[in-house]
């Protein structure tokens, strides 16, 4: 199953890694894939961006230059060999709008990122049936998004009709590489890094060159919600892409994080949009491998940097 913290006695937040090791935080179909979440996973508070970042401002890079710069930079950062990464970065506000990418046809689980896809695909199903989302569903929306709340990801997911809602959700906007997870099991949803930017890019962008357009797509409201929801994500979980940005520059993101019972290592995952000198970058970062919680969000913080430095020329993109 996927991460989340929760408000419920059953399941757990971040900070209950700690006090808890082995809440509830997966549900039963998932046991036998995924460990419980260690106890021993800490992970800390956002650090402060790479002085790297601090650049003035300059045209972006060709998107065949800039992925082979992202793969210079990224490459040092799995030597372990057991590692797995994938990254990709759009700069929102460059004239080229083409995602960069590095692994782009690496699959991964998704562990809580998949919670945005579920509520772009409640906000579309909203859409067609003409109504706004009800309050028990609006209350479910934010805490499933803000806290990572699992129940709350449980309960849209059957509102959405599980793995087929969220497929054709995804094909809506865009996505060819991600397929929902078997049965109650959103957290083992598979996605690719550019999947995820053509997700957050249906909410960030506008228009029918960047995202499909209503009635395909979200709406200017329902864009607008998600991304109100993603800038108000608990402080705990204010890691990973939100790393890249320039001091005191807005994000927006949801991370995912879980440990696979058959290694005992993890999926740390990270996606969303940082600002870095006014450009806007859409982001996202998938690992698996990870030997401890806290080294994951090391390497996806350190991928995030290195993604938005190799999107344009004026950031350096090697991590420090």
């Amino acid at each position: 199953m996927s991460d989340g913290p929760n408000r419920t006695p059953a399941l757990h937040g971040l900070r209950a890694l700690t006090l808890r090791a082995c809440a509830a935080c997966a549900a039963a179909a998932v046991l036998a894939s995924l460990a419980a979440c260690s106890p021993t996973a800490t992970p800390t508070l956002p650090r402060a961006p790479d002085p790297a970042l601090r650049a003035a401002p300059g045209p972006a890079a060709p998107r065949k230059e800039r992925g082979a710069t992202l793969a210079r930079a990224l490459r040092p950062l799995t030597a372990d060999g057991e590692t797995r990464l994938a990254v990709a970065v759009l700069d929102l506000d460059s004239a080229d709008r083409e995602i960069a990418s590095y692994g782009p046809k690496g699959t991964f689980a998704t562990a809580s990122i998949s919670k945005l896809g579920i509520l772009a695909a409640l906000l579309l199903q909203a859409q067609d049936q003409q109504r706004d989302l009800t309050d028990a569903e609006r209350q479910e929306a934010a805490e499933m998004i803000r806290s990572s709340d699992n129940a709350a990801a449980d309960s849209l997911w059957e509102v959405i009709g599980q793995a087929e809602g969220l497929d054709a959700a995804h094909e809506r906007l865009g996505l060819d590489s991600t397929r929902g997870g078997p049965g109650r099991s959103w957290g083992l949803t598979q996605t690719t890094a550019t999947d995820q930017v053509r997700l957050l890019r249906a909410v960030f962008t506008h228009g029918p060159l960047t995202s499909p357009p209503p009635p395909r797509g979200l709406n200017p409201s329902s864009r607008a919600y998600i991304r109100e929801l993603m800038a108000q994500i608990d402080e705990d979980q204010a890691w990973g892409v939100s790393a890249a940005g320039s001091p005191g520059s807005s994000w927006a993101l949801k991370n995912g994080w879980i440990q696979r019972n058959t290694t005992g290592r993890w999926v740390i995952n990270s996606t969303g949009q940082t600002t870095v000198h006014g450009h806007r970058y859409l982001v996202s970062v998938l690992s698996s491998g990870n030997t401890t919680m806290e080294n994951g969000i090391t390497l996806v913080e350190r991928a995030a940097r290195a993604a938005v430095g190799a999107a344009s020329t004026h950031v350096r993109p090697w991590p420090q």
